[in-house]
């Protein structure tokens, strides 16, 4: 039992899990817009998603504790290292017009972890994208879109067309209530800098915008071209599912409620596309 929780503890550490799950929403895309998967991308996405989320969540720790690092830490770079061969190899299959788009979401990511802004700007030391005020939530929601969405459809060379447009709004959208539960389980751990939607207006407020945006999230179906009833009963099932998510999240929720299971959305809405 010890193993197996060890195991699951390296499985969300890692970032494995939203990995899967960034790689399952450019999944979902594929199959939208009639393609069918292609898993140099999809392992692309994987190992980039690993490398680029334990860049951002370890980078700091790993500088201040570079000489007496804990074995957990050790392992997770370890790990991040092999996936960051791993994206360089599929990198090199991918087309050159993906990899543009893919260069600019990299400059993202460095400068989201990255210290480079004045310091009037923080309370602490931080000095890099992810400690501005408000702008976390999305900046993560505006890469996660392009990331699953655009991405996808650049790598087919197919035309960016209206129904792409809406679905990249979509995605932003859901990646953005799906963060809420993030935020007021961190309410009591974040600086007051960061100005998070909790922070700014209540969890109470938090959670009324993040149902009003899901009604959003679904009612945007309506308005492409290629509609479907499958494409409208998937939609309205993930927000559902989303919106008593955040309805039920609290500040001091389970260990795994937001790392697992709300994480955890992208491969349920798979499976319902897959059905």
């Amino acid at each position: 039992m010890k193993f197996l929780k060890s195991l699951l503890e390296f499985y969300i550490n890692s970032s494995v899990h939203v990995a899967i799950a960034v790689c399952c929403l450019s999944w979902i895309t594929l199959i939208e817009f009639g393609f069918e998967p292609d898993s140099i991308l999809l392992l692309f996405t994987f190992f980039a998603t690993i490398t680029g989320y334990n860049f951002v969540k370890y980078f700091g720790l790993a500088k201040f504790h570079h000489r007496r690092l804990a074995n957990w830490l050790k392992y997770i770079q370890i790990f991040s290292f092999i996936s960051f061969i791993a994206l360089c190899y599929y990198a090199m299959k991918l087309p050159i017009r993906t990899l543009w788009y893919l260069g600019g979401l990299s400059v993202i990511t460095f400068l989201y972890a990255i210290p480079f802004l004045p310091k009037r700007y923080f309370l602490d030391q931080a000095q890099n994208l992810r400690a501005i005020s408000g702008l976390k939530i999305y900046i993560i929601a505006f890469v996660w879109a392009i990331t699953t969405v655009l991405i996808p459809i650049v790598n087919q060379d197919a035309p960016i067309a209206f129904d792409v447009i809406i679905s990249s709004f979509q995605r932003f959208i859901y990646v953005l209530v799906v963060m809420l539960p993030f935020e007021i389980r961190d309410m009591q751990f974040d600086s007051l800098k960061l100005s998070t939607i909790p922070q700014k207006i209540g969890v109470k407020q938090s959670k009324a915008i993040g149902v009003v945006l899901m009604i959003a999230f679904f009612l945007m179906e309506y308005f492409k071209d290629d509609f479907s009833t499958k494409k409208v009963i998937v939609t309205l099932i993930i927000a559902v599912v989303v919106s008593g998510l955040v309805l039920l999240s609290q500040e001091r929720q389970s260990k795994y409620y937001s790392s697992f299971w709300v994480e955890a959305i992208p491969i349920l809405w798979l499976v319902l596309w897959l059905i």
